[in-house]
């Protein structure tokens, strides 16, 4: 079932996935320089960046800490993929790039149908109205080299790819399953994974022999990856591009049904290897950060407690619950549950006191389904976690009037109710970022 299901949304988003971004050239050949109008520019950046990006163009917008990788903090005037020297700023035709086709493999999806001439150009204008160093510095171009352009050895390559230690990152095979380099960080100490090279439709920055010599040339601004140029010639960097091209695999969407099973069989064995890291991707991906992690008034995740609980839910005739504080404290987390504990809750909806919950918002019918393997995965995350104390308040029911009448208005009278979930933490922590909440918690 999981993966007709999964094989399906590949193919759904295969045409999204294979997108080759050349950075090596302009996508749009007539694009004109950014434009100076920063209303319009704002305008735009308002409606469709800065809920990932911040009001301040600083990466911190409501949702960045939702996304892996966290948006770009534009202030920084650092950026990842140019098709300008190491430490360069970016050209206008690389924003433009990254704004009309998106980066595969992120949040960052691509906005041609939205916005593109002089709209385009108004953006480019106030995303660099952040930086001071677009005022200062101009754009510096990687050289050109005849022997980029011309057919590499896969071969060679690989002889290139040892002497650089790409394995150390990268893997052997280049899944990064025997990388040396793990945990690595971002200079904003974010964490970042190592690109899967056998995945050519998550390259960012194009999937193209061109495009990867590019990135070994330019490097990755912000990143553990570096430029190779002066490390190995233009044709050893040429030939470990056509290497890494070379690593690619057949992708789930176009792959027969034995091979569609083949696969998912090696990734579970990989996910058994590394329980932590599958239980840190189920947590991200099915959305308990989402609530289990208070937010501030504008929306944005109070950071110093992600995942310790203390969202409030108003449930209509149902009272009010707050999300459980899922952190390893001994006194007011999981760290006194038991591992079946955990387990019956999160499949059963059934709490340590023996009474169950509703099937929401914590949607425990839908993780029934789950396989022993991934919920295990899940608790052996959710233990690895830094302890953050914060009680949570038991839930509230309403009285027995209020419950009959609001029964009545949602049976009777066909009046839905809505699920409402007020700033600020319910638990007892005490943080710089949870000030004070009217009912007793922080707000």
């Amino acid at each position: 079932m999981h993966r007709c299901v999964l094989t399906a949304l590949l193919a759904a988003f295969a045409a999204f996935c294979t997108l080759s971004v050349s950075w090596s050239r302009s996508t749009d050949p007539t694009l004109q320089p950014a434009s100076p109008n920063l209303p319009l520019g704002a305008s735009v950046y308002a409606a469709r960046c800065g809920m990932c990006h911040g009001t301040d163009g600083k990466g911190d917008g409501p949702y960045a800490p939702l996304v892996t990788p966290r948006p770009r903090d534009f202030t920084s005037g650092k950026y990842k993929f140019r098709s300008t020297s190491p430490g360069s700023i970016p050209s206008d035709a690389d924003l433009a790039r990254t704004i009309q086709d998106g980066l595969p493999g992120t949040s960052m999806p691509g906005m041609r149908e939205f916005v593109g001439g002089d709209t385009l150009r108004a953006l480019i204008g106030y995303i660099k109205s952040f930086s001071p160093r677009f005022t200062a510095e101009r754009p510096a171009a990687v050289r050109s080299s005849a022997t980029a352009a011309a057919p590499g050895s896969p071969g060679a390559g690989k002889k290139v790819y040892d002497k650089l230690q790409c394995y150390g990152c990268h893997g052997s095979d280049g899944t990064g399953a025997d990388a040396i380099a793990t945990g690595l960080t971002d200079d904003w100490q974010n964490p970042v994974a190592a690109t899967n090279l056998t995945e050519p439709w998550t390259f960012r920055g194009g999937a193209g022999t061109e495009d990867i010599y590019y990135r070994l040339v330019a490097g990755i601004d912000g990143t553990p990856m570096p430029s190779f140029r002066g490390s190995a010639s233009d044709r050893e960097l040429t030939d470990l591009a056509a290497y890494v091209r070379s690593l690619g695999r057949t992708p789930v969407w176009s792959m027969k049904a034995g091979e569609v099973g083949s696969f998912y069989d090696s990734l579970e064995k990989k996910e058994m290897n590394d329980p932590v890291e599958h239980g840190r991707y189920l947590v991200e991906s099915h959305g308990c950060i989402d609530c289990h992690t208070p937010r501030a008034a504008d929306g944005s995740m109070l950071e110093s407690l992600k995942l310790a609980g203390g969202m409030t839910f108003t449930l209509g005739p149902y009272g009010t619950v707050v999300s459980t504080n899922l952190t390893p404290d001994k006194e007011t987390g999981i760290g006194g549950w038991t591992d079946d504990e955990l387990k019956k809750a999160i499949m059963t909806g059934v709490r340590r006191d023996g009474s169950r919950s509703i099937p929401f918002p914590m949607p425990w019918t839908s993780y029934a389904s789950f396989r022993n393997s991934d919920v295990t995965a899940i608790i052996a995350y959710l233990r690895s976690l830094p302890p953050v104390q914060n009680a949570i308040p038991a839930p509230k029911s309403l009285n027995v009037f209020s419950y009959l009448w609001a029964k009545f208005k949602m049976l009777i009278l066909k009046q839905d109710f809505a699920v409402t979930s007020p700033p600020g933490n319910a638990g007892s922590a005490r943080t710089s970022d949870t000030p004070q909440q009217a009912n007793g918690g922080t707000r």
